[in-house]
């Protein structure tokens, strides 16, 4: 009987996580919705951040999930206006990241924080998100908290 249940808790877990919604729209025009959020940006006085990753990465979605936290989602809503980038497996978007400098060179996620004028402001250039899901979310609120005190600063 234990056996069971513990088989039909598993299955149950599993199915909730097949169940949540994929970070990463694979079928997103990556250059019209960067585009959409730099003139957003332009209006509101803000600034973009572009976080490249893909639905098989563990790292990218637990960045994902970290990122909706309660600090760190006020501290991106308050910030930036966010843009997810699919990358596939390293198929896909790939010219939009050279734009920006490669920041996926060292692994996915990676970040890059444009102004409203579509000036990189900060990069992740040595993969200092790829280990997401080793990071704590107080270690990715901090990150990002760093970051935003950077693009202030080059701004």
């Amino acid at each position: 009987m234990n056996k069971r249940i513990f088989l039909l808790s598993g299955l149950a877990v599993a199915a909730s996580a097949l169940a949540a919604p994929l970070p990463y729209d694979e079928s997103a025009n990556a250059k019209a919705e960067i585009e959409q959020a730099l003139a957003t940006a332009k209006t509101h006085q803000g600034k973009v951040l572009v976080i490249f990753g893909a639905n098989w990465c563990e790292d990218c979605r637990a960045l994902d999930h970290a990122l909706k936290a309660d600090r760190s989602a006020k501290l991106i809503a308050d910030e930036f206006g966010v843009v997810k980038v699919d990358v596939g497996r390293f198929d896909r978007n790939l010219d939009v990241a050279a734009a920006y400098g490669d920041p996926i060179r060292k692994g996915i996620p990676a970040a890059v924080v444009l102004s409203a004028d579509n000036q990189v402001l900060y990069a992740t250039r040595a993969g200092e998100l790829a280990d997401a899901r080793r990071m704590s979310d107080s270690g990715i609120y901090d990150f990002f908290r760093n970051v935003t005190s950077a693009a202030r600063a080059k701004q």
